[in-house]
């Protein structure tokens, strides 16, 4: 059978590759003293809290399954209108949100009604792979642009100038970013847009970690910049629904019915339990029940940050959002003579029974020395890997 050469230009997910890799060894250590501790995936450890969980309830006992418009059920884009207002101080009418099958329908929605054959998007390196392979999958063609850590591994205006051709169409950007936690200050954002808004093109910005902001020099939506910004966010992060595949984009209200057109036809519409549960997402107990949880990962930053540094795994930036860590490993991998950060996520994974996620799926070779620590699992795990990981680090270093 011939496969789309579309389908062949999209690499594999390493992330759910390790993780499956991870999943089988956990298997065969369950039942020892020392079960697989997963720090590779990005999912809160926490789950929905009550009042959306009993909203589910309620809208499956009275029958309210049935589809929605494909933009979404009018009163849930109210609300995420309100949640702006609210929450950043930003107007945002609902006609311009379009509630979607989790952020990455967003993005898939986003990148057909914007993006034609050849079309070339800058992203920075590194960046969440799925974002770029849903650009190729528009047929454009993702541009990784090298970032430093003295740029917070975020583009800024110059590059996205020095970048540009004439066959770029826009920037896909994320703040909080995937994998590094960092955020784009403000007064570069808005350089940025300026630079592509004089160009003609689109400011795409994933915003999906937003709220897991802990700094509020850069806790801002990209959308108080300009209407014209294209946001994707997500019920999965802030709101601790992963598996119920919600999400939203808001566009500038010209593009709506594009988005609305291929809503209709990919997806109809989202899940309709998914959106009667979001409504309580809400409500006062709800927001103060998801602030508590942000401390809580505030907390585990603010403690495993230094601790992988003491270890040898410097951490370059500490991340002011998300729930990431993206760590240095080349100088500890050298000591323990382990070549890049692949073998080491293995090595970790065997010998101190820790998962995380090796750098290759984030950009280009440089990427190959760092490796991603997710500090969404409980203190206690994370406490637990670090003493693992030193264990381990010592006995090898001095064997």
């Amino acid at each position: 059978m011939r496969i789309s050469r579309r389908a062949e230009r999209i690499e594999p997910f390493y992330v759910m590759e390790v993780a499956k890799a991870a999943s089988a060894l956990a298997r065969e250590v369950a039942h020892t003293d020392r079960p697989m501790i997963f720090l590779n995936i990005g999912e809160p450890d926490f789950t929905a809290p009550p009042l959306v969980q009993e909203a589910a309830i309620r809208a499956v006992r009275a029958g309210a399954t049935q589809y929605t418009h494909a933009t979404g059920l009018d009163r849930l884009r109210e609300r995420i209108s309100g949640w702006y207002a609210e929450r950043f101080g930003v107007n945002v009418p609902a006609r311009r949100i379009v509630v979607t099958a989790g952020a990455s329908a967003a993005l898939q929605l986003a990148c057909l009604a914007l993006i034609d054959s050849g079309d070339e998007i800058l992203l920075p390196d590194p960046s969440y792979p799925c974002n770029r392979h849903f650009v190729t999958a528009a047929d454009g063609r993702a541009v990784l642009v090298p970032t430093t850590a003295a740029e917070r591994f975020q583009l800024s205006a110059a590059k996205v100038e020095a970048a540009w051709n004439d066959r770029t169409r826009g920037v896909l950007l994320a703040s909080p970013s995937n994998p590094t936690g960092t955020s784009i200050a403000p007064d570069e954002l808005r350089r940025i847009h300026e630079v592509v808004s004089e160009r003609g093109g689109i400011t795409l910005i994933d915003e999906i970690y937003l709220g897991l902001s802990y700094d509020s020099t850069f806790g801002q939506t990209a959308l108080a910049i300009d209407d014209q910004v294209i946001s994707i966010n997500s019920f999965s992060k802030y709101f601790n629904m992963t598996g119920w595949r919600l999400g939203w984009l808001v566009v500038p209200e010209a593009l709506v019915p594009a988005v609305e057109r291929l809503a209709q036809n990919l997806f109809i519409c989202a899940s309709t339990v998914s959106q009667y549960a979001a409504l309580a997402c809400f409500e006062a107990d709800s927001i103060a029940e998801y602030e508590r949880r942000r401390a809580e990962f505030k907390a585990r930053r603010d403690w495993f940050i230094p601790q992988l540094n003491a270890l040898g795994l410097d951490v370059p930036v500490m991340p002011d959002g998300a729930f990431y860590a993206w760590a240095d490993c080349s100088s500890l991998a050298e000591r323990l003579g382990i070549s890049g950060s692949w073998d080491f996520a293995f090595e970790a994974m065997k010998q101190a029974h820790v998962a995380v996620t090796p750098g290759r799926d984030f950009g280009t070779a440089e990427t190959s020395r760092f490796v991603r620590f997710s500090t969404a699992s409980s203190m206690a795990h994370l406490e637990e890997s670090i003493d693992r990981l030193r264990v381990w680090a010592n006995a090898a270093i001095t064997a």
